[in-house]
């Protein structure tokens, strides 16, 4: 996504001629920069740098999640979902009643412990 072109980012004429006038024609190039970096190669004010740097970093990059929503999306999921059980009393209990469906469950510790069996 980084190397996404800026002119096909809906970026206003004005602010993308000037991009492509500095030779910046990929997110990447802009959002390696700083705004007042790009103020003074751009000659631009600070309020349309800003804005122009989020519109290219809404369209190039994921939207961010929190650890709280990553955290009550998971909850959601297994409410839905539910658990595998292993039939292992304690792992049962550790994992909430087994190996939570809809999320990547990977078992790891030392050798010899059984995760190949499980």
């Amino acid at each position: 996504m980084a190397n996404k072109l800026l002119s096909e980012m809906g970026l206003p004429k004005s602010i993308a001629n000037i991009f492509t006038a500095r030779n910046l024609i990929t997110a990447k190039d802009v959002l390696s920069l700083t705004e007042f970096e790009m103020m003074e190669l751009l000659d631009v004010g600070f309020a349309e740098i800003t804005s122009a740097v989020a519109r290219v970093s809404e369209i190039a990059c994921p939207p961010y999640q929190t650890a709280l929503s990553l955290l009550e999306q998971r909850i959601q999921n297994e409410y839905f979902a539910g658990h595998l059980p292993t039939r292992l009393k304690g792992l049962d209990e550790v994992l909430c009643g087994g190996i939570p469906f809809g999320v990547l469950t990977e078992l790891v510790g030392p050798a010899g412990i059984g995760k190949t069996q499980v």
